[in-house]
């Protein structure tokens, strides 16, 4: 490659990983993420996005006006070929705190779910409990995880169309036990970004197919969907995702979240006039025209039938 060339792939990198900073920090900003003090639990699996989250939490550690530790940590779930050295050469590499948790939920996995069957959902929730009580072991105050702004929006139409609930990915949450939060500092950020971001810097990517389990039909049929409206409005996920940020309870359907039935009417203070009341005429039957319709059978304005009825 030519030096202009090598300049031009280092200028679109720096723009890149300054985009992507932007979003953490936003994220962490808007959500309070990390707090001073904070040990977080930067959960690795080896994919694309939970090395972008440590690479750029790294980055704004430097930067930040505040102090936090982080801890890199990975789950051997022992899958049939897991490559258990690529990750401790990396984070060796980077001289950061890490450790490998190994948990044999492949067999448990197995040993429950017939053949056939999607194995993802027992295997995340197991994993999940194994993190999460290694977190207080460690004494980490914040769990985080790698899902981006699409992985949330793929969450809510999947829990739409396959679960009958509006829910989605929370940036942060606090576990039901009270006893761990979790933290999404990918959330503002696009997937294609985290992917331009990983070819880049050529992380050493550990596919998620080692167990032999088949992909998630369900998130795939959603995320073709996704990609089917960005083909034809750009800006789809982002106004999906902002509408997650901006949700009006009264204009739902969830007597859990809004007090329908107390809903009451206040007539006490003068009515203003709605807009273009003046042109608006009205027919009809009814007592508020007894009086007016005789002289007006053609309808009369709406403030003159009022006047004129008894």
């Amino acid at each position: 490659m030519s030096e202009l060339g090598t300049r031009q792939k280092n200028s679109t990198l720096q723009k890149l990983q300054k985009r992507i900073r932007h979003h953490v920090g936003q994220a962490i900003s808007d959500y309070k993420m990390i707090e001073e003090g904070d040990k977080v639990m930067v959960c690795l699996s080896g994919g694309k996005d939970s090395y972008a989250m440590l690479d750029v939490l790294m980055q704004l550690q430097k930067r930040a006006p505040i102090h936090f530790d982080l801890v890199a940590v990975n789950m051997d779930q022992k899958q049939p070929g897991f490559p258990d050295h690529i990750l401790p050469e990396y984070l060796e590499a980077l001289g950061v705190e890490y450790y490998i948790v190994t948990r044999d939920t492949y067999s448990v996995v197995k040993s429950k779910i017939p053949e056939g069957k999607t194995t993802c959902g027992l295997c995340s929730r197991l994993r999940r409990g194994t993190l999460y009580s290694f977190a207080e072991d460690i004494g980490a105050t914040k769990i985080a995880l790698g899902h981006h702004k699409d992985d949330i929006v793929e969450t809510l139409f999947l829990n739409m169309f396959y679960g009958a609930r509006l829910a989605g990915m929370p940036p942060k949450l606090l576990s039901d036990d009270k006893r761990n939060i979790v933290i999404r500092p990918l959330a503002y950020c696009r997937e294609r970004d985290l992917e331009a971001l990983s070819e880049a810097s050529a992380f050493p990517i550990i596919p998620c197919n080692l167990c032999g389990s088949q992909e998630n039909l369900q998130r795939q049929n959603i995320k073709k969907m996704l990609n089917e409206w960005e083909e034809q409005n750009p800006s789809r996920i982002d106004s999906i995702f902002s509408s997650m940020q901006n949700i009006a309870p009264s204009q739902m359907a969830d007597v859990g979240q809004f007090d329908f039935a107390s809903l009451t009417l206040d007539r006490q203070i003068e009515r203003p006039p709605y807009e273009y009341q003046a042109g608006q005429s009205v027919k009809g039957n009814g007592k508020l025209f007894a009086t007016a319709a005789a002289a007006s059978p053609e309808g009369v304005n709406i403030i003159e039938a009022i006047n004129l009825a008894p």
